[in-house]
This record gives C-alpha cells, structure tokens and sequence, in this order.
C-alpha cells in the first residue's frame, strides 16, 4: 500500500503495490505514540529517567514485534 510515490513501482513488483488510501486510517492509528502515553505529554507521564524510558519501549516493541 503506498501513495503513488514513482521509486515505489520500481522497487515493488506486480501485485504488492497498491496505490490507495483505504487502508491509510488503520495503519496511521497503529504508532508508538499512539501506545505509549510517555510519548506524548511529557508533564503528565514522562519516565523520570532516560534509561527507564528506553526500557519501557523495548519492552513495548518486544511485545508487538515478537509475540
């Protein structure tokens, strides 16, 4: 799926590309901001600490990626 940009036709073959914006929604809602309110307002739910941000999107990133 992608928005008609001329590199895609040349790098995606035949059927795989799809130029349209049914899907656009769907796959726009599923980010990491969306997931993690630490990633938005930094005053209402920021980690206090670097390290334990990073940990918490690792796990974050674990659990959807390698379920």
């Amino acid at each position: 799926m992608t928005d008609g940009w001329p590199l895609y036709e040349s790098r995606l073959k035949g059927k795989l590309h799809v130029i349209s914006k049914r899907y656009t929604q769907r796959i726009e809602r599923h980010n990491l901001r969306q997931h993690l309110a630490r990633l938005g307002r930094k005053l209402l739910s920021f980690s206090k600490s670097v390290e334990l941000h990073d940990k918490v999107i690792g796990h974050y990133l674990n659990i959807k990626h390698y379920q």
